[in-house]
């Protein structure tokens, strides 16, 4: 299982890559693993500020249909293009690249505080063993 160095993590399976006042979300490698072949990602909410722990998309693979869930308060400010169907249309690269080109939202911190709140990568190793 591949768990990136360097990342925040929630216990709903999100990542997070900090950059200054900004962030990149996105899902683990195991929960890509765990829901199987992605073949669509919803994001209806940039531009909307979300708080920590609610629900700011979808995720659906094959047989089943996850919330996506704000690993801390921010303002949405893009959905990845390459996932989404009027654009690249490519939902797989959650599959393939989960820490990478596979991010789901850029946003805009609105309290760093709560990134004290989450998990490092051995932290996270230890939730899911």
């Amino acid at each position: 299982m591949n768990i990136k160095e360097g990342l925040k993590y929630s216990k709903e399976h999100e990542w997070l890559r900090v950059d200054g006042d900004h962030a990149y979300i996105g899902i683990t490698d195991f929960a890509q693993s765990e829901l199987g072949e992605i073949v669509y990602v919803e994001v209806e909410t940039v531009g909307e500020t979300i708080a920590k722990d609610e629900i700011f998309g979808t995720i659906e693979a094959v047989k089943t249909t996850s919330d996506l869930f704000m690993p801390v308060s921010g303002k949405i400010l893009e959905f990845n293009s390459k996932l989404d169907e009027n654009n690249g249309d490519q939902p797989d690269l959650v599959n393939n690249d989960a820490y990478g080109e596979g991010w789901i939202v850029k946003i805009e911190l609105t309290d760093a505080s709560e990134l004290d709140a989450l998990m490092d990568a051995e932290g996270y190793k230890g939730l899911i063993s």
